[in-house]
Parts: structure tokens; C-alpha cells; sequence
């Protein structure tokens, strides 16, 4: 998102799978005395980005379960191409908690329950079709009628209503202006004049569509899209040129790279301008910048978690989930996986900096939670569940249950692989087999997705305007959530717990930062007791990394023109050298 003075802003075979070091080799190339990039683009006009898609482009279609960048994700996940085709009402800064406009111009809580949104005038669609309210609307009810990743949104809204074409009402069934608030910012506003023929054909059609010439609001349309990478061009018509300005680079590409590896190699050699990857020690490589200058360098805003299947034998009890939550070596996953850009994680699903820290309780954690104690994981797999070791030196539960499982993460993904390596090892040092498995990112999130897995490293809901609260709904709110074998979008687990439900309604509904803190370590409690899922480590929202050998002006700390979130705004004050 776009901001002056430093606001951060959120709105959440190796030919296939990458563009090969070889093809890079030797960088820009010169052709007629201008510099070109792979592909024949001019260098000087082509941005070159990475680390969000890991295979090839299956759809562009933002209501799927794995969309191709750049329609992946949503203003609360951290930089998926956020304001590139498709755009959002408002845009969230994650330091102050205010809001900036986008799609929409302001919005007022015009009683507790009820929200008035005006949209800017002359919005368009690429297509040339005005942007009305009647898209608004339309959007948010697809939510309504059918399973998506915002459909909890209908838990607290009771109508969206079109009061003329530029203002939208929202009313609330229950009060919930934090979640409220997390949706305007951050879902996707969708043609209805394209999607509604497509939603008439039901869920199954509304999700398969592959939508392969997306139609945005945005500034940038798809030019290309291969096995090797995503190619956007800009366009020349956007409707808030006169309001944001227009982005620099004509071209965004982003490769499509087999690993982290492959990714970091293209960015030390000045063929990857803008990279979202794990890269470690990254303060060693020349022409390479982050945010911040010095450590942390990223700036913190989610929390990878072992997300357990809690319908699987042994998983589906909560002290075997507790031991293994107490045998994890924390500070060694910081150390390594993380090249220390965290702290070691604590027990709590709220991040105990930054945003969040109003919401955490130290005493909480201390009195309820765990920490790396092999010694008491011991003691819970003997003591209290009277599990025996086998020959093999891996505790079996009285009822024949081996406590053997498997781990995964996608392929390529260094820093979570790395993490599930120390889980694995941590697990066996105490007598509990969990192996790794890194099948390709499309197949590990919709293994993930329809609960076939055992644990999986897996994404939550970052910070935003209804963190922490939307974290504790992502992991423990079963509402809504199908069986496994179908698509889920929270909830990964199927952890089901009655008491869940009227606390987070409660903490909803709260009116105080105390009200809050006391219904979410109520809450708090719950998660520590039950270990539905396990915080690893503390990320940042994107790992936000730049070269410097063709680019110039990418927002940091001291030139905080944008936020370290690769949306639009991010490309508005670049300059080609």
C-alpha cells in the first residue's frame, strides 16, 4: 500500500518449474544499444520479482484455492500482487491502525453495527465498465453463497447493500468492527458483470474457473504466463492514475524457480530485482538492501505454524500433540531456519511484538504454555499417556497407536523445510517418528487444505486490522468448515472445541483493548491446553529484499515511500539506472 512517511500499509523437472540458471547467465544482453532482460523485454523497463509462485500457472482466479500470482492471496497475506490486477476498498498500516483508500475513498461507523463505505468516483474496470457499488455487493455475497476464504465475514454481517453506485452499506448481525474492517481491507473486488454467469453455475464452476485473462481495476494486465514465468504489462488507462499515479516498470516478471536456492542465486546476480525469499545472511551480499538496515531487517508480522490434523490416531489426542509441542527445539529453529530474523516462539498465537504485544500476557503464557523441555515431554508420553517405547525407540500408546507421522511443507520453501527438519529431529530425539515429505507447493496446500496430512507448515493470518483475533479464528473456529476431502480455508486441522465459538464472538464484540486481551487469553488458555497447532517462529508478512543493480528508489526504513509489502505502491518511486 501507498503511503507517505513511512506508514506501512497491508490491504493479507527443473525446465517446468523454473527459468534455469543458464538462461540467466550473463544477465541483460544488448540489442539495437539497448540492454534487454531474457525474453527480449527492455531491462531498463522490466522489473523482475520472485518467491510467490512455485509452479506453473494453474489459474488466475482470486476465489481458488491456489491462485497464480499475482491473484493469489489477499491484502492480509503480505504482498501477492495486491493493486496489480485486482484491487481492494482500503489498504491497512499495521503500525498505527489506520486505513488508506484505494477502490474506496472513506468509510464511517455510522452506528456500532453499521458501516457506510463510499467508493471513489470514476473507478473503472479494465474493460472500460464503470466500477459501481453493485460490484461491492456483489462480491461480498459470494461469500454468502458459497465456501470461501472470507465466508467467516457472514458470521457478523447481516446484508451489503448498494445505497446508490458509489456507497455501500454494511450492516452487522453481531458487533465486529475489527473483522468488518479485515475484509474491507483486504478482499478482492471482483466484475460482476464477468463473474456472475460464472457464480449461476455454483461452487464447483465459481472455483474451477481458471480465469487465464483476468479483468482487474489495476494498472497491470497479464501479458504471458508459461511454466517458466508470469509476465504483466501495464496498461495505459488506469482509473487512478490521476489519484495514486502510475506504477514505473512497463513489465513485472516473476520466474518461476525450482527452490529458494535457485531464487537467491537470480537475486545476488542482479537478475531478480525484487525477491520475497528466504535468503540467509542476507546482510552479506553486495547490491542486496532490506527494510531495515540492521537486524531484525524484516519487519515482523506473522507466525508460521506446525498446523496438526487433529482427526488423524494420535494427533487426535492433546497430550500427544502437548509432548510434542514441549520436545521442538525453538531457539535452534530461530537459529537456523530463521538465520536469526526471530526470536524463539513462544506458546501464544499472539505475537509478543510489535503490533500485537497490547494483546499478549507474559504470565499467561508462562502459567499455560510450553517451551523446548524434552525432559517434560517425556514425562507426558510416559506418565500421563503410559506410552512404551518399541524396539525401534518410538513410543506406542496402550491402545497400539505408534506415534509415527509425517511432516510437509512445499518443496523449495528453505526456511520451512529447515524448520520441519528440526521438528522431526527434536520429535525423535524423545521417541516420537515424524518424517519429512516437500511435494510441490500446488499439491502440499491442497493436501493441507482437505486435511490429507498429518502436520504441515503452514500459513495463518498475519497481522492486520482483526489480528490477533483472526489468527485464533483461522486455527480454532470450526464454523463453516467442510469435512475432510473438500476445501477448506481455515481451520486446516478440523480441531472442533464448543467453547471456542462465544469467545471469539465475545472478544468480537469487545470494546476495550482490555475487554479484548481478557476474552483472547481466555482464548489463549484454550489453544495451550488443546495444541490444535504449534507456533515455529516469527516471520515477517514477506521476507522484502531488493538489488540495487538496475533498480533504484525501493522503499526502506530511510526512504519509507511505500511499505515493504510488494504492492503497487511499492513500484511508484522506482527508477531504472
Amino acid at each position: 500500500m501507498r503511503r507517505p512517511r513511512g506508514l506501512l500499509w497491508i490491504a493479507t523437472g527443473a525446465l517446468l518449474l523454473l527459468l534455469p540458471a543458464l538462461s540467466w547467465a550473463g544477465g541483460t544482453k544488448e540489442q539495437n544499444g539497448a540492454a534487454t532482460a531474457p525474453g527480449g523485454l527492455p531491462r531498463n523497463e522490466t522489473l523482475y520479482t520472485g518467491g510467490f509462485q512455485w509452479g506453473p500457472p494453474t489459474n488466475f482466479n482470486p476465489l481458488s484455492g491456489n491462485p497464480a500470482w499475482p491473484t493469489g492471496g489477499d491484502g492480509a497475506m503480505g504482498g501477492n500482487g495486491v493493486g496489480y490486477i485486482y484491487e481492494t476498498l482500503f489498504m491497512f498500516n499495521t503500525l498505527d491502525g489506520s486505513y488508506a483508500p484505494l477502490l474506496a475513498k472513506s468509510m464511517q461507523w455510522t452506528r456500532p453495527d453499521q458501516l457506510t463505505v463510499t467508493l471513489q468516483p470514476g473507478a473503472m474496470w479494465q474493460d472500460g465498465q464503470p466500477l459501481t457499488a453493485k460490484d461491492v455487493v456483489f462480491t461480498f455475497e459470494l461469500a454468502k453463497r458459497f465456501s470461501l476464504s472470507y465466508s467467516p465475514m457472514w458470521d457478523y454481517v447481516s446484508k451489503v447493500t448498494a445505497v446508490d453506485d458509489q456507497t455501500v452499506q454494511i450492516d452487522l448481525s453481531k458487533v465486529n468492527q475489527g473483522a468488518v474492517a479485515q475484509y474491507v481491507a483486504t478482499i478482492y473486488i471482483l466484475p460482476e458483470h464477468i463473474w456472475s454467469s460464472i457464480a449461476d453455475q455454483g461452487q464447483q464452476a465459481l472455483l474451477a474457473e481458471t480465469n487465464f485473462a483476468p479483468v482487474g481495476s489495476g494498472p497491470y494486465k497479464v501479458k504471458s504466463y508459461s511454466p517458466q514465468q508470469v509476465v504483466l504489462e501495464k496498461t495505459s488507462s488506469y482509473w487512478g492514475s490521476s489519484l495514486y499515479g502510475m506504477p514505473t516498470p512497463k513489465y513485472i516478471v516473476h520466474p518461476i524457480f525450482k527452490s529458494n536456492d535457485d531464487g537467491n542465486l537470480a537475486l545476488k546476480q542482479g537478475d531478480l530485482d525484487w525477491s520475497q525469499q528466504f535468503v540467509p545472511n542476507v546482510w552479506t551480499i553486495p547490491n542486496v538492501k532490506t527494510w531495515y538496515s540492521e537486524k531484525p531487517y524484516y519487519v515482523p508480522g506473522s507466525i508460521p505454524m506446525l498446523v496438526i490434523n487433529t482427526q488423524k490416531p494420535g494427533l487426535n489426542n492433546p497430550l500427544v500433540r502437548r509432548a510434542l509441542a514441549y520436545s521442538i527445539n525453538y531457539p535452534l529453529i530461530a537459529q537456523t531456519a530463521m538465520s536469526e530474523y526471530s526470536i524463539p516462539a513462544k506458546s501464544s498465537l499472539i505475537i509478543p511484538t510489535g503490533y500485537e504485544s497490547k494483546y499478549y500476557d507474559k504470565t499467561n503464557v508462562e502459567t499455560y504454555g510450553w517451551s523446548y523441555d524434552p525432559a517434560k515431554a517425556t514425562d507426558i508420553l510416559e506418565n500421563q499417556l503410559h506410552a512404551t517405547k518399541g524396539a525401534d525407540g518410538i513410543y506406542v500408546l496402550p491402545d497400539g497407536t505408534k506415534l509415527s507421522f509425517t511432516i510437509q511443507t512445499p518443496y523449495g520453501w528453505t526456511d520451512w523445510m529447515a524448520a520441519c527438519q528440526v521438528v522431526s529431529q527434536s520429535a525423535k530425539a524423545v521417541g516420537i517418528d515424524i518424517r519429512t515429505k516437500f511435494p510441490q507447493a500446488p499439491e502440499d496446500i491442497a493436501d493441507v487444505q482437505t486435511g490429507n496430512f498429518d502436520m504441515g507448515v503452514f500459513y495463518v493470518a498475519g497481522v492486520g486490522p482483526a489480528s490477533p483475533w483472526l489468527r485464533f479464528q483461522n486455527i480454532m473456529d470450526s464454523r463453516g468448515v467442510p469435512p475432510e476431502g473438500k476445501t477448506a480455508f481455515w481451520d486446516y486441522g478440523r480441531f472442533s472445541d464448543p467453547a471456542v465459538a462465544p469467545l471469539l464472538d465475545k472478544a468480537a464484540a469487545a470494546t476495550s483493548v482490555d475487554q479484548q486481551k481478557e476474552y483472547l487469553a481466555e482464548l489463549d488458555k484454550l489453544f495451550m491446553k488443546e495444541v490444535p497447532a504449534i507456533p515455529l517462529m516469527y516471520r515477517p508478512l514477506v521476507f522484502y529484499e531488493f538489488n540495487t543493480t538496475h533498480w533504484t528508489g525501493f522503499p526502506t526504513e530511510s526512504n519509507p515511500t511505500a511499505p515493504p509489502l510488494f504492492y503497487v505502491s511499492d513500484l511508484r518511486q522506482l527508477q531504472p539506472k
